[in-house]
């Protein structure tokens, strides 16, 4: 049996539709075979279908704050589970057991002109939520401030609050891989996330926590500008899109955050759970390079997979 013939079964025997390769340029080939080599040391299956994209070469606009998006989508259910929609209080237990009314948020900060030292020292310093009382230390976010990929995850989980940088552990080495796999270094990207303190026992952040560090995230796409972001899981698809439809159905379009393509897929968290999913975040990662490429027409909902 030829490796050809293998890969096949093995495909097969996975569930997955094996693909034949189109022809491309040599060195388009060379870059993909790395991708195929370096995802199938961490399990992750090659024969993937590349985004379907048009010829049309898309021209990226300023940066520009969202004031709501309301793609139209489509797609299978989702495993997920939403995130809570609890009404604000920084500590409910103790206002339940205490009969302590809730307490109001306090007042953000104008960070709108402030550059990275400032925005940075404004993040450590906030005191706007409850979870300021909690943390160790906040986690700002890392990478290349002038990169064209900004990954934006949920929350700081405890290894991250430790280490004060985002997406590390498994799920960050599992994320490093699949950018590798791309090209990229995790140096080359923007990594954050929609809160910059974590919640206590990793629980799923709060709507008006999430409210509430919103105006930091605005502020570090705005100082970024990045080509693409690239949403990680439901919370941050849910937060950055203002929907609350399910990932199978957000994944696989081109979305956009204000005038900046961004491009749903699962949380390497979740993939680590949930193997099978390898091959369409791998689509996802794809697709996102294309849109980079400026292969992928802007649209409203336009460029699917």
């Amino acid at each position: 049996m030829t490796t050809r013939q293998q890969q096949s079964a093995y495909l097969q025997a996975m569930g997955i539709q094996a693909w034949e390769r189109r022809v491309a340029p040599q060195n388009e080939v060379q870059g993909d075979e790395r991708g195929v080599a370096m995802l199938a040391d961490q399990g992750l299956p090659s024969a993937v279908p590349p985004a379907v994209v048009s010829e049309a070469v898309v021209p990226v606009s300023a940066v520009a704050l969202p004031e709501r998006v309301s793609p139209s989508v489509g797609g299978a259910g989702e495993e997920e589970p939403p995130p809570p929609t609890d009404d604000y209080c920084p500590s409910l237990e103790m206002c339940e057991a205490e009969g302590q009314p809730l307490a109001a948020p306090a007042p953000l900060p104008d960070v709108r002109s402030l550059d990275w030292p400032a925005l940075q020292a404004a993040v450590a310093g906030c005191t706007a939520c409850e979870l300021h009382r909690s943390r160790t230390q906040t986690v700002f976010g890392a990478g290349n401030r002038m990169a064209e990929w900004m990954v934006i995850g949920e929350a700081p989980k405890a290894d991250e609050e430790q280490q004060g940088e985002p997406f590390v552990g498994d799920a960050g080495q599992l994320l490093n891989n699949m950018l590798r796999a791309l090209g990229l270094g995790r140096e080359q990207v923007f990594i954050s996330n929609i809160l910059k303190c974590r919640p206590p026992e990793d629980r799923v952040p709060r709507p008006a926590e999430m409210s509430q560090c919103e105006t930091y995230l605005q502020r570090q796409i705005a100082l970024v500008a990045p080509r693409v972001i690239l949403a990680m899981g439901t919370v941050a698809a849910h937060h950055l899109l203002k929907v609350d439809t399910a990932v199978t159905k957000l994944r696989g379009q081109l979305h956009h955050y204000g005038e900046i393509p961004l491009v749903v897929t699962y949380h390497p968290a979740y993939l680590l759970h949930k193997p099978s999913e390898k091959a369409n975040s791998w689509a996802d990662l794809r697709f996102a390079a294309a849109v980079v490429a400026g292969s992928v027409l802007p649209g409203d909902g336009g460029g699917r997979l």
